[in-house]
């Protein structure tokens, strides 16, 4: 399966945005892609009052997405946000194209080095996967990436690849944990890692994470196969799915795990 990450920055105007969205999509879907992966946030950028910006799965901005996706003949995964309770909103996943419709809101809220996300973002409670051309594709967020389980959980559902999209945040030492921990959580759940991030701003740290580029594509067994450096742009990528079941059989953690000793 072809696949592209697309690896650029948003700003606070959701139609500027989604300008930007159709662009890279016409740039993958020329290179073969088949499905393109854009970074959280692809909405809108952090540091935006987002209530106010939040539209729901049937909203413009979504549906905008969605002419995107079926004009370009690809599946569209993008960052937005929909609302939720308390005035809050859901870090929503949109996966969109032909066959596909499908969304995740963010399980884990980024609760850390000194911003909180759960001050205006409401927690999703459940996984997603989705299946492109009878590939099982699981998504996640950003700082879900910390949290081994959802990816085994994906992995459980029979996914052979994650798709993760971020928007982390720069500061001393991120970006050695970024690559650290999409790396492990490849090797945790034995699947194909799809990281792509926001580009880097270039405008340093701030409360609101913005992002550091540096997109990767790690194969099932932890190795980097394909990775981007901090500057905007478009990573294409083929995944050997039926390198997911080799793995498996040589390095068995799936098989090997005994959740009973953890109850």
């Amino acid at each position: 399966m072809r696949i592209a990450l697309s690896q650029f920055t948003t700003g606070p105007d959701p139609e500027k945005n989604l300008r930007l969205v159709e662009e890279w999509t016409r740039r993958a879907a020329d290179a073969g892609a088949r499905v393109v992966v854009f970074p959280e946030a692809s909405m809108a950028c952090f540091g935006t009052p987002l209530a106010p910006l939040a539209e729901p799965l049937d909203g413009p901005w979504a549906d905008g997405v969605r002419r995107i996706a079926h004009a370009t003949g690809t599946v569209v995964v993008a960052g937005m946000f929909t609302p939720a309770t308390g005035g809050r909103v859901a870090n929503t996943l949109l996966a969109t194209g032909p066959g596909v419709e499908a969304s995740y809101d963010k399980i884990h809220l980024y609760d850390a080095f000194g911003y909180l996300e759960s001050d205006t973002v409401a927690a999703g409670s459940g996984t997603t996967v989705v299946d492109v051309d009878g590939v099982r594709l699981g998504l996640a967020t950003c700082y879900d990436v910390r949290f081994p389980e959802l990816f085994r959980a994906h992995a459980d559902a029979g996914a052979a690849a994650t798709l993760l999209a971020a928007s982390w945040g720069a500061g001393p030492g991120k970006r050695e944990q970024w690559e650290l921990l999409v790396r492990a959580r490849a090797l945790d759940a034995t699947v194909w890692l799809a990281a792509v991030g926001q580009a880097d701003p270039g405008t340093g740290p701030g409360p609101a994470p913005t992002g550091i580029g540096h997109s990767r594509v790690v194969g099932p067994d932890g190795t980097v196969r394909h990775a981007l450096g901090a500057e905007p742009e478009l990573l294409v990528a083929d995944l050997d799915v039926d390198e997911v079941p080799a793995v498996r059989r040589r390095i068995s953690v799936l098989a090997n795990r005994r959740p009973e000793v953890w109850r």
